[in-house]
């Protein structure tokens, strides 16, 4: 994949429900970070609209659109040809929706939007698998080598995975298969909404490409210096990986 620097590789999730208070983050984190991602929260109030907002301010980022489809697959064939006319860079497809899902996702890709399977949400450890009818003998490792293996050959760019994951996926996978890692905590034992985290420097170089950092860069005091900060944590990683 293209060089990117420790700035571009972090994606700042607009987990807001008002369009005014996103916009107020893409204002100021704008070349501090290399894409915003548009979630539920806010697609499901603004719509498309939302999407066209972000790039009227920040036209050199990308949209990172996390919609995390789970339908059938002729409904997933439809919503991709709706997304594809708004030029995110990425949209996310849920795994668990099977084989065909990810097929039909994955092929209506364009040079400009990337599909990238979601494998195991951080927000589940093995003791949560019990409750969704999986084996608990069945740790997230091996269930998100599982999917990733079934997103690839379906045909996407890429998956959703946590940082304790992405370097089994990176050693079987290479370099030209994305690796996007939320959970992401300047402190390991900082957890909140997500079971499975990690610090920034341990995402990218266990083989992470991008991070998604929300909650470090969103309830600081000065955003724009808790990005900056990341990125040089960022870049800590990427020298340990030797990129």
């Amino acid at each position: 994949m293209e060089t990117l620097t420790p700035a571009e590789r972090i994606i700042f999730p607009l987990d807001v429900p008002e369009l005014g208070e996103a916009l107020d983050f893409v204002r100021a984190l704008q070349g501090h970070v290399g894409l915003f991602k548009i979630g539920l929260e806010l697609f499901v109030r603004e719509g498309p609209a939302a999407v066209q907002a972000v790039k009227d301010i920040a036209p050199e980022a990308g949209i990172f659109l996390d919609l995390k489809f789970h339908d059938i697959p002729a409904t997933v064939r439809g919503a991709m040809g709706s997304v594809s006319a708004l030029g995110a860079q990425f949209v996310t497809v849920h795994c668990g929706g099977g084989a065909e899902v990810l097929k039909e996702a994955a092929a209506a890709q364009t040079g400009q939007t990337k599909v990238l399977g979601v494998t195991v949400l951080t927000s589940l450890s093995t003791e949560d698998f019990k409750d969704i009818g999986i084996n608990e003998s069945y740790a997230p490792r091996a269930l998100v080598l599982q999917r990733a293996r079934l997103a690839r050959l379906a045909g996407c760019a890429g998956i959703v995975c946590s940082g304790l994951e992405a370097g089994m996926i990176r050693a079987e996978f290479g370099t030209d298969f994305l690796i996007i890692t939320p959970g992401i905590r300047e402190a390991a034992n900082s957890t909140g909404d997500h079971k499975r985290v990690v610090t920034p420097a341990r995402a990218i170089s266990n083989g992470a490409d991008y991070i998604v950092v929300g909650r470090p860069i969103r309830e600081a005091t000065d955003p724009v210096a808790a990005a900056v900060r990341i990125a040089a944590q960022v870049e800590e990683g990427m020298k340990e990986r030797g990129l």
